[in-house]
């Protein structure tokens, strides 16, 4: 194991991140919007390996709603529970809380209703007082670039009060989109760690006062400056066993989505200093020596009994649409909108921020279609297709090829540098390129994803093998 590590320390979407520390574990959460399921729980023991240990929420809605849903959440442990707070820009804030982060974790519940209200931070103050501080959505409030605090009851069953206007940025020069804030104690001062400019230019502020209720001082703790970094900023603050601190925080990267950097932190002149005199670093010594090299799963051999947790739907699933059975995954090919985007049953993961080879068999039986999809704004897929004239293998313009009735094929994607993608296709000659090159684009609020479907009637199914990603060519 090296003692090094490099940024992004999560190269995929993993939007919106927060993190603590429980103990000598740390655990990792991020905003999820629509998927089902969603709010991914992560755990590692040195802030740079981490792996998927489960989900707190496992439904949402029942049709496509880009960009809706879980927005920006905050993870907190208090009096022996975890809790995660977060934002429904069309309902209001919520919190979800379990004794153990794999679960079970309590059903979403309402701690303050409304429209446009995001970004909620809860805080447990020593004298037994709750709060908690929120951002706003223009876009459903017609306002943001403010803070807002409210009185909380200690068992965050709902807000005590209408809320304190604490921190107006637009009275701040050069401030816009204020948001994501995550509220914390140290010492005695109150700190808010929030960051402003929008998530392809902006920056990290922190916000300190003797008060909860303010008045606070601000000062912007990390900027892109000279480096590649894009936008540093949203994320959370977290110390070491050893009493370091770090800062985790997302990078907008367009097609791959916000990629997860981790910065050193330290206490300078009462105000914290993150990265290289505010600048994110591209490496440096890793946090907690030891440990055992991870990452986020990829691949799929369908071996169950559960789908691997980097899977998720696109809108609550039925259960008829799938099953695992002898180490391969079976999709009904269901039916639905003709566009992959609207369609609930598209099953999907991040698209991987470093170039990598995806191939997965594919066999189609009965009417239908099924295949391998990269899904954003746009998208391609290649996969096969039930005509009147027999079954074909399609992608895009080129050429169908016939494929026998039941005859297993082999579908692919290289995702090249910039998220350019070449598909692959083998029906019994070897691997080869089908089609055109296709420019991966992001989604709403979100990266592209690499998806599997079946569409159709309701009476063909798709027969999918192994899942299968290589970050080796």
């Amino acid at each position: 194991m090296t003692r090094t590590y490099r940024n992004p320390v999560l190269n995929a979407d993993w939007s919106d991140p927060d993190v603590i520390r429980v103990g000598e574990d740390f655990y990792l959460t991020a905003s999820t919007f629509t998927k089902v399921p969603g709010l991914p729980i992560l755990h590692s023991r040195d802030l740079v390996n981490w792996t998927i240990i489960g989900h707190a929420v496992t439904s949402g809605y029942d049709d496509v709603r880009p960009g809706c849903g879980v927005w920006a959440p905050a993870l907190r442990h208090h009096a022996g529970r975890f809790w995660i707070f977060y934002g429904d820009p069309d309902a209001g804030v919520y919190q979800v809380n379990a004794a153990d982060p794999r679960g079970p974790w309590t059903a979403p519940h309402v701690v303050k209703p409304g429209a446009g209200l995001i970004d909620p931070c809860p805080l447990w103050d020593e004298d037994g007082q709750a709060y908690l501080v929120h951002g706003w959505a223009k876009s459903r409030a017609g306002v943001n670039n403010r803070l807002t605090l409210h009185r909380m009851a200690p068992d965050a069953s709902g807000v005590l009060d209408e809320g304190t206007l604490i921190i107006d940025a637009d009275l701040l020069p050069g401030y816009q989109t204020l948001e994501g804030p995550k509220l914390y104690r140290r010492d005695g001062t109150y700190w808010i760690f929030a960051p402003a400019g929008g998530v392809e230019q902006g920056w990290q502020s922190v916000f300190r006062a003797d008060s909860i209720f303010g008045p606070y001082q601000d000062r912007i703790v990390l900027e892109q400056g000279g480096t590649d970094v894009n936008g540093p900023h949203q994320g959370g603050w977290v110390d070491t066993p050893s009493g370091e601190h770090w800062f985790m925080h997302f990078q907008d990267r367009g097609p791959y989505g916000r990629v997860v950097h981790l910065q050193p932190m330290a206490w300078q002149d009462g105000w914290p200093s993150v990265g290289d005199e505010g600048e994110p670093v591209a490496e440096g010594p890793r946090p907690v020596p030891g440990g055992t090299a991870s990452a986020p799963a990829t691949s799929d051999d369908f071996a169950g009994p559960a789908l691997g947790l980097q899977w998720s739907w696109q809108a609550n699933p039925d259960p008829s649409w799938w099953e695992l059975r002898d180490g391969r995954l079976r999709l009904t090919c269901v039916p639905g909108p003709e566009d992959l985007r609207e369609r609930p049953a598209v099953l999907g993961q991040r698209l991987p921020g470093e170039p990598c080879t995806v191939v997965t068999g594919l066999t189609l039986e009965g009417d239908g279609r099924a295949g391998l999809v990269v899904l954003g704004l746009t998208y391609a897929c290649v996969g096969l297709e039930r005509t009147p004239d027999g079954t074909v293998l399609v992608c895009g313009d080129a050429e169908p090829v016939p494929v026998e009735e039941g005859t297993g094929v082999t579908v692919g994607a290289r995702i090249g540098p910039g998220a350019l993608v070449t598909f692959l296709a083998d029906t019994g000659e070897g691997l080869r390129e089908i089609g055109e090159p296709f420019q991966a684009t992001r989604g709403r609020w979100v990266g592209a994803v690499l998806g599997l479907f079946a569409a159709g009637s309701g009476t063909g199914q798709a027969t999918f093998d192994a899942f299968t990603v290589d970050f080796g060519r």
